[in-house]
């Protein structure tokens, strides 16, 4: 008898294991919106402040950071409480959980450190800065790499229980709103700009500087000469229009997906109906049309992936977007657009500039040069580059056209393949999660993909990558914790 239960015992236990690489699994539910994770009710503030004050802090009150001229600078400075949680937590002797995956990102901080020793290097068709004028930049990205790295850790280490996931849901929402809210500025104000309090601190000769100016000058927007005149483009309260872009389209699906649909109030309902259609206007004036790829990249994913799940939802979000692009293809708005799929003066600075990566590559396949560099002149001629009358004629940066570019030149492809394996790596593990969390976390993973074509990640934007990451993570846990 014993050898006849046998084969039905291994079935049953290979069954069971399949079942938890799939994550934790949930009876179906009535309700056709995508059901929220386990731990989703709403925890006491108390306790929330009390275990995770340095996540509350950095988010709710990034306007406040924003304005005191902090910015980014916000991301490492609030590391090192979350550095010192996790130690104490070590010293208590207690275990620390690690994402799915992490040896690959190890390998990818390995390899910026490493790379960091070809600094002194110049790649062929670049100007030679010498080390010297390299190593700012390359400890700032080595900093913050590493403070990103505690953030991620610091968020899938925080109770489940104290914590819950809705509360890292709606900061992620508070922040599209805020998004949403600084470009409407850029659009209506956009030469409104100010000297912030750190600024002010700094001496005259440092914060002269653009790096350091981008980091402290809060502003509405950037001023850029797209369809042939000058022309504001949102930008705040993220820095740079193409960092603006890039978060919007990585926090909209928290807000869309994750926390609007799960609304219990039609009031509620309502004005989050209101945010995203607001939301279309700094979309289309941002000229940003990595920004629209990337939203209809999302909008096709979330629709196929609720489909899947034979969710009602998924029709609502297809008939919702058709209605939404042919009212702005009925407006001004539609014209603009079409204005700027008409001009495409970057495309020919754009393809340079991977043209310059991919040599930077062949010359040093495995570590890259450390940084990135300034191309010799432009790409029609070496003479021509920067000048008071023309600041965006020459001197590109090599690597500042998309993450991906950015990791082929500065770390090699140890580099790259650590970065994009351990994305990948963590869509393919969170696949089955068919949640709110779980649809919302992977379409910002395959947000993230279509961005590094054109957009670099570094620093919020991975920042709120890993926030997605983390949330997925805390998802396939199976437990609370």
């Amino acid at each position: 008898m014993t050898a006849q239960l046998a084969p039905r015992t291994r079935t049953i236990v290979g069954a069971a294991r399949r079942a938890a690489d799939a994550g934790p699994i949930s009876a179906p539910d009535p309700d056709p919106t995508p059901t929220p994770a386990p731990g989703a009710d709403p925890g006491r503030l108390r306790d929330v402040l009390r275990h995770a004050w340095p996540v509350v802090g950095l988010c709710a009150l990034y306007p406040l950071w924003w304005a005191l001229g902090l910015g980014v600078l916000i991301f490492a400075l609030v590391a090192v409480p979350m550095g010192l949680s996790l130690l104490r937590r070590l010293v208590k002797g207690e275990k620390l959980r690690v994402p799915p995956g992490f040896g690959w990102w190890l390998l990818f901080l390995a390899a910026v450190v490493i790379s960091a020793t070809a600094i002194g290097s110049t790649a062929t068709g670049t100007v030679d800065r010498g080390a010297q004028g390299a190593i700012s930049a390359v400890v700032f990205r080595i900093g913050m790499y590493l403070a990103l790295t505690v953030l991620l850790l610091y968020l899938g280490n925080l109770s489940l229980t104290r914590v819950p996931q809705s509360v890292l849901v709606r900061l992620l929402a508070w922040l599209f709103v805020l998004t949403v809210g600084g470009g409407l500025l850029g659009v209506m104000a956009g030469t409104f700009e100010f000297t912030a309090p750190i600024e002010r601190l700094l001496p005259d000769h440092v914060r002269a500087e653009g790096f350091v100016r981008s980091l402290v000058h809060p502003s509405a927007a950037q001023m850029m000469n797209v369809l042939g005149h000058e022309a504001a483009r949102p930008a705040a309260p993220w820095g740079y229009t193409n960092t603006w872009g890039n978060n919007l389209c990585l926090l909209v699906v928290w807000f869309a997906v994750a926390c609007w649909p799960l609304a219990r109030t039609p009031l509620t309902k309502a004005a989050g109906a209101v945010v995203l259609a607001i939301a279309v206007v700094p979309v289309v004036h941002s000229l940003n049309r990595g920004l629209w790829i990337g939203l209809s990249v999302v909008v096709v994913y979330v629709t196929v992936r609720l489909l899947r799940r034979r969710r009602r939802l998924a029709l609502r979000v297809l008939f919702a977007t058709l209605a939404l692009v042919a009212l702005v293809s009925a407006t001004p708005l539609g014209g603009l657009v079409g204005q700027r799929l008409e001009y495409g003066r970057s495309n020919a600075v754009r393809v340079f500039l991977v043209d310059r990566a991919l040599d930077g590559l062949a010359e040093s396949p495995l570590i890259g040069f450390g940084s990135t560099r300034e191309t010799a002149g432009g790409r029609t001629s070496i003479t021509v580059g920067e000048s008071p009358d023309c600041p965006r004629c020459g001197n590109f940066t090599v690597g500042g056209n998309g993450q991906l570019w950015q990791l082929l030149f500065a770390h090699g492809l140890i580099g790259a393949v650590g970065y994009v394996a351990f994305l990948g790596y963590g869509l393919w593990r969170f696949r089955r999660d068919a949640t709110a969390i779980g649809i919302a976390g992977s379409a910002a993973l395959v947000a993230s993909f279509v961005a590094m074509l054109w957009y670099n990640s570094l620093v919020t934007p991975l920042a709120f990558l890993f926030f997605g990451y983390a949330l997925l993570w805390r998802n396939s846990l199976g437990k609370i914790s």
